[in-house]
Parts: C-alpha cells; structure tokens; sequence
C-alpha cells in the first residue's frame, strides 16, 4: 500500500537528519521533507569545538549524511531555506520564501542558539561565539600564537575552545562570573579538577568576575571589568550557555517552558506535532521530571523515540543524558542527571586526573563521570538505573568492580 502523508522536519542538525533516517529505517514510505536554515546539509556540532576547530580539516566528517544518501532515501532535503511560521489549522509550514507545504506530521529539530551579551561592545568585530561551521572557521582563525584571546563564560564549550586556543599557542583568559568554572554542573570539588587543568596549561582563569563592557573602536581591543581593569583583547569568545529556539513554537501556540514542552516520546501539546533535540523539554520516566538536554547523544538517540511515536510504533527505552568533552589531555564522560548538591564520591586519583565520580542522593547513584578512565560507562549507567543503596567506601574502592554494585 501506497504512504500518502508527508512527514515535515524543521532543522538542519544532528537531531533532524537522525529523525528522517529513523523514520526511513521504521518503514515510512511517504514524502519526507527536511528544510535547514543553513546552507549546508544537515551536520553534527561536537567537532566544531574540537578537531575540526583545531585542525580545519575533514569537514566532510561532520556532516550526518552526504547528498547521495538522501538521494537514495527519497528525503526532500531543503538547504538555506527557513521556516517563517507553522499553521496547525491548515496543517502547513510557510518558508521565508512564501512557499507552502502540507504537513501530517511535523517535526521541530530546532536547535538551541548561543546567549548574547548586553553590553556595550558586544558588538564589535572580533567577538564571537560557537554554533555553525562558519563560525568555528572564524575562531580558528584567531587562534594563532601569540594572539590575546578572552574568553567570558567558563562552560563546555569555552573550556574546550580554550584549549584548542592554548595548544594553538595562544595566551588565554577566561573570565568565569561563578567561583569556579562548571560548578553549577559537577559541584566545587570536581570543579576544581577542571580550574586546575587549565591553569596548569597556561590560562589566566579568573573567577568571581563580573564584565561590564567590551573596549575597542570597530575591532575589540579589550574587556573591561567590573573593578575597572581592563583584560587586553585581540578577541572575544562569548559562551555563556544557549537558549532554546521556541519561536517557531511559540508563535504555533504550542505549550512552550524551557524549550517545546513535550511528552517522553517528544508528542507536544498538538499530537501531530513532535520536538526533538535541543529543543525539547521532554518528560524522563526513569528519572521522574521534565529534562532538557543540549547534549550530542540526546541529538543522536531521541530521534528514535520520535520517529517509532510519528508511525505509532514502539520505541527503545530513554536514554539517560550523557556527555562527553575533551581537552588538552583530559577525556571525560558523564552519564546521569546529579546536582551539584549531591554527595560525591571519588574512585581514582583527583590530583592525577585519573578517576571516577560519583553523585549519590540518599545513598544512590544518580550520575557518574569517568575522567581518564575507560569502558566503565555500561556499569556507570547500571548503577544509576538500579537505583540501590550503594556503601560509599566500597563505591570508592578502585579494588571493587564496579559491575559487582549493582
């Protein structure tokens, strides 16, 4: 039997194109149509902030797919075309251009966006911040030996393109408001694994700071701070979180809180209508509260979810959140969702880097992170979902395998 809907997805990144390939891979055989902002074919952003900034080669890699794959899929791939409004009542979407297209289901992959500042020089030539490939090519660029670059904001994405900008030769400043960098996420202890990291390596880090404005007459020249002084600068990269990009959404009269809010398989408040990826503020059954997460395997998994919802399937379980960095020669990753709050437990050696940590709420594993210290994820991720009582001088025993926890 013939399909005769049309799927629409709106989005150009990783979340996107792994909604159509899921929807392929489901047995979907009707029209399927992607449209992306950008000019380029929908592609993964871990790279930008690692070896791709660092090297300028491979771009190829990043991209999900290349042209003949969505060729071969029968995918409708619209690049540099945006979406301007959504009517649910019609059932359409209305690009820039004034074209429509008919919907039956609908798909928002739209991204997340960096935060801007508001300050004066904000705007100045020589500030940056880190979303698409052109602006990961921009940054490169700066990263030249010698150079003054400035970082304000002490988060992923900073730390990561502060240790390119240091292995590139560089003299860097971060400029982190918090007393420490990440410690909203890891708590001051683990915190401080990563201020040490970068001071070891040659960055001025400077905590507790407040920035009041940006210095220069076209270009930027330097940061000024609350105190006054004034960090010289030959750029700026601004990385002080990304907010969701609801607008769309917003604008459709969907129920929008934090990002699309939606249920655990991504429906939102209008059952032909789906989120996923950064975007999506979904319902976690394992963990019990609504998570967003900006995260490159949310952007992998959740897509299948979605699509087995879209085709009124069963789909896998949820994935619990996880993430990953890299940067100089430390390697993490994390599995979980913990608060800074919780009590952390350490197996390994914090001042070698070499550890893992543990996040427990009464007694129990909520997330874990392993710097250094390989294939240990599965049982990281087992003690989390087993939700047990663990005893926390065995859990920080390196003696004790992990597997026999659980």
């Amino acid at each position: 039997m013939t399909d005769d809907r049309t799927f629409v997805v709106i989005g150009g990144g990783l979340a996107g194109a792994k909604t159509v390939e899921a929807l392929r891979e489901r047995g979907f055989e009707g029209r399927l149509v992607l449209f992306a902002a950008e000019a380029h074919l929908p592609y993964e952003r871990p790279p930008l902030s690692k070896d791709y900034l660092k090297t300028g080669e491979k771009l190829e890699d990043v991209f999900v797919h290349d042209q003949d794959w969505y060729a071969a899929h029968d995918v409708e791939v619209r690049t540099g075309t945006s979406v301007a409004a959504i009517d649910r009542d019609a059932k359409q979407v209305l690009t820039d251009s004034g074209e429509r297209t008919a919907y039956d289901r609908l798909v928002l992959a739209t991204g997340s966006s960096p935060r801007r500042l508001g300050i004066p020089g904000a705007d100045l030539e020589g500030v940056f911040s880190l979303r698409t490939i052109e602006d990961s090519q921009a940054i490169r660029a700066v990263l030249v030996p010698g150079g003054r670059v400035v970082f304000v904001g002490g988060g992923w994405i900073g730390l990561e393109v502060a240790s390119a900008a240091r292995e590139a030769g560089a003299e860097v400043t971060v400029l982190e408001s918090l007393e420490l960098p990440l410690v909203r996420v890891l708590g001051p202890q683990v915190a401080q694994v990563f201020a040490d990291l970068h001071r070891d390596h040659g960055v001025d880090l400077r905590t507790g700071v407040t920035v009041d404005a940006l210095e220069g007459d076209t270009s930027v020249t330097g940061v000024r701070l609350g105190d006054g002084s004034v960090v010289p600068a030959d750029a700026v990269v601004v990385g002080i979180g990304a907010a969701p990009n609801v607008e769309l959404a917003k604008e459709a009269g969907l129920d929008v809180d934090n990002g699309i809010t939606a249920d655990a398989v991504g429906r939102t408040s209008d059952p032909d209508v789906f989120a996923v990826g950064d975007v999506a503020n979904v319902e976690h059954p394992f963990l019990g509260q609504r998570i967003r997460v900006e995260h490159w395997a949310n952007a992998l998994n959740q897509p299948q979810l979605v699509a087995a919802a879209m085709l009124d399937q069963e789909g896998p379980e949820p994935e619990l959140p996880y993430f990953f960095t890299d940067q100089y020669d430390l390697g993490m990753e994390y599995h979980g969702l913990g608060n800074p709050d919780d009590e952390v437990v350490v197996r390994g050696d914090l001042a070698a880097r070499e550890f893992v940590a543990f996040w427990l709420r009464d007694g129990r594993v909520t997330a874990g992170m392993n710097v250094n210290v390989w294939d240990v994820g599965d049982a990281i991720k087992a003690l989390i979902r087993s939700s047990s009582a663990v005893d926390t001088g065995t859990l920080g025993d390196p003696g004790v395998p992990l597997e026999t926890l659980t």
